[in-house]
């Protein structure tokens, strides 16, 4: 994961861009005290993102769907 400055980000914005759908993974810093502020990454790795948290095992477990899984989370609290 390459790290950038929020300066840098806006003056190469296109550049980071191509860098992400080739794959690259994109940390923002603050420019003045280098805080992690945000992550740039390809809408193909966000969307395989499918996970619930597991109500009290939120942090220790988790549980991916099937992408043909097609309830939503209000659906599924109901049943």
């Amino acid at each position: 994961m390459k790290s950038l400055t929020q300066n840098e980000v806006k003056n190469n914005i296109f550049d980071i861009l191509n860098m992400v759908q080739t794959g690259e993974d994109i940390l923002i810093q603050n420019d003045k005290n280098k805080k992690n502020m945000a992550v740039i990454i390809s809408y193909q790795k966000y969307k395989k993102r499918n996970y619930r948290p597991l109500g009290i095992l939120k942090g220790k477990a988790k549980y991916k769907f099937k992408d043909d899984f097609n309830i939503t989370d209000e659906e599924l609290l109901t049943l």
